[in-house]
């Protein structure tokens, strides 16, 4: 009886075994899991011209600017403008005492019409001697006197009509006029001063801020790179005498509604800062632009004709500097391709080569994806911030 108990156990054992070692075999025989393919999303690219802008710290300038100071010695015996006004190019602005100059003037004139006098004499006796010299009667020495006499009564008349000249002009003097249209600011001076002509103390200054200049500055090295590219026949240049100027405000951050000309660039890189100044010249009617002002100027450079506009986060960086993007191939598969960047365009990079038209480029999921990885891919939406599905 035990000996049959110990059969019938080891008899189910070995079954218990035999269908283990069957399902060890099923696992064994069944394929692995596969992961499912990997979301991610892409924006589809098309080649399109691109205007390479550069962006440019830097000020407003006046576009005139002059100090009034005096140019005649005396006492201000009249102001005749305002303070912060408006005003135009020759307008009276202060009138100096003008007695002495009156004076010296009348006496110049008086001198003038002395020296007329002389050479009405000196000319009847040049007449004279020059009759008697023909009848033998006076002798040459005195008909040379009198023509000598002659025209030393002409040089002084000329001498005579130069005082009067600077003695008018000192008259004119005694009214100081603005050299040019713009706002005036303050006064240094009032009746009662008196003025020197060799002070440097300015009695007001005169700005003209209708237009106004904007300089901005460029890094020498920036500017030697796009000259390059230009050069190469990469970008194309511009006609510097027609190229646009786009200005932010620092202290807002507003845009500047009216767009601007360049005017010039130096010819020269500063020392000091190694930087190349450009000069804009803005209509500036509502004054809102004030000598001094911190800015940003957005300077038309070249243009890409071809180029391709690639969103930054989707551009990665080997240890070596080179640029390379994800795309997706027609299979869905992950590829990778090495791409040339001409500059930075906003949140894009401008690229120049190594991308097709039509190219699929992969900006989200980047983190889970490698080359040859088959991936689910959705379109990219940028503007509603919304995925779906390109066969959607």
């Amino acid at each position: 009886m035990f000996i049959h108990s110990c059969l019938k156990l080891s008899a189910l054992a070995a079954v218990f075994l035999l269908v283990t070692a069957c399902d060890d075999a099923k696992k064994e025989a069944s394929p692995q899991q596969v992961a499912p393919p990997v979301n991610v999303g892409f924006v589809t690219l098309q080649p399109t011209t691109i205007n390479l802008v550069a962006e440019m710290p830097g000020r407003t300038v006046a576009f005139r600017k002059a100090d009034v100071r005096p140019q005649v010695d005396g006492i201000i015996t009249k102001r005749s403008f305002t303070e912060g006004a408006y005003v135009e190019a020759g307008q009276q602005l202060y009138l100096i005492d003008k007695d002495k100059y009156q004076a010296e003037l009348d006496a110049a004139l008086a001198g003038l019409a002395r020296e007329r006098a002389n050479l009405d004499l000196a000319t009847k006796n040049r007449i004279r001697y020059e009759a008697l010299r023909k009848t033998r009667t006076a002798s040459e020495q005195s008909y040379d006197d009198a023509v000598a006499a002659e025209a030393q009564s002409k040089a002084a008349i000329a001498s005579a009509q130069a005082t009067i000249d600077k003695a008018r002009i000192e008259l004119n003097y005694t009214t100081v006029t603005a050299p040019l249209s713009g706002q005036i600011g303050a006064s240094t001076d009032s009746e009662g001063a008196l003025v020197t002509a060799s002070q440097s103390a300015a009695l007001a200054t005169i700005t003209q801020l209708d237009p106004i200049y904007v300089d901005v500055t460029q890094a020498g090295g920036k500017l030697l790179q796009i000259k390059d590219a230009i050069a190469s026949g990469r970008v194309k240049g511009l006609d510097e005498a027609n190229i646009d100027v786009r200005l932010v405000l620092d202290a807002t951050g507003q845009e500047y509604p009216i767009l601007g000309k360049l005017q010039f660039s130096d010819v020269t890189v500063n020392e000091t800062t190694g930087s190349v100044r450009l000069r804009a010249v803005f209509p500036n009617p509502d004054k809102i632009l004030l000598p001094g002002m911190f800015v940003r100027g957005y300077v038309d450079q070249g243009r890409i004709d071809g180029g391709f506009l690639v969103p930054q986060r989707s551009v990665m960086r080997r240890p070596d500097g080179g640029a390379y993007i994800y795309v997706i191939s027609g299979d869905d598969k992950v590829v990778s391709k090495d791409i040339i960047i001409e500059q930075s365009k906003g949140k894009d990079w401008v690229v120049i080569a190594g991308i097709e038209a039509g190219d699929r480029v992969i900006v989200d999921g980047l983190q889970r994806i490698a080359p040859g990885m088959i991936v689910t891919p959705k379109a990219l939406d940028e503007n509603a911030a919304s995925m779906k599905s390109p066969k959607g």
